[in-house]
């Protein structure tokens, strides 16, 4: 069995939001002061959050479970 730390999930969200945020709005940006680029990365984190949705899950709990917990080659059920 594999444990995830409850924080874990959240984390990496964490770090794909500022991986995006550094590719679409530092990554050759020009800034011609601390003001302007916070004015700048203010103005990407309100976009971001105007086009943000809920994840909606495709499938149920049961069908991810199914599918985990399949026999494989490497690990045969007896």
């Amino acid at each position: 069995m594999h444990f995830t730390p409850t924080h874990a999930s959240w984390m990496n969200l964490v770090e794909v939001f500022f991986s995006t945020v550094e590719r679409q709005a530092v990554r050759r940006g020009v800034f011609k002061s601390g003001k302007d680029r916070n004015t700048k990365l203010r103005a990407f984190i309100d976009s971001w959050n105007e086009r943000s949705h809920p994840f909606v899950w495709t499938k149920t709990a049961e069908k991810d479970l199914e599918k985990a917990n399949r026999p494989t080659t490497s690990n045969p059920r007896h």
